[in-house]
């Protein structure tokens, strides 16, 4: 039972650290098999916030695009992996 409460503390610990939905971006890309395809690459939700996560997101998003012979589109959009 004891550790059942200290497990119960933990994850409350570990919710209450996550940062809102609105501070959360996500990097997609399409495919060169269907310009409409909507593919995850990465979620960034550091609880410095959304400043900071947009700007991980958008550089990341560059250095995507910026690799030779690239073919297929990245961007960003505010919020969590949606299909």
């Amino acid at each position: 039972f004891k550790s059942w409460i200290i497990l119960l503390s933990i994850m409350l610990v570990i919710s209450s650290c996550s940062p809102p939905e609105s501070d959360i971006y996500t990097l997609y890309r399409n495919s060169k098999l269907g310009q409409s395809m909507r593919l995850h690459i990465a979620t960034f939700n550091a609880k410095e916030g959304h400043n900071y996560n947009m700007e991980n997101c958008e550089g990341v998003r560059g250095l995507f695009q910026a690799r030779p012979g690239i073919e297929t589109r990245c961007w960003c959009e505010k919020g969590r992996f949606n299909e």
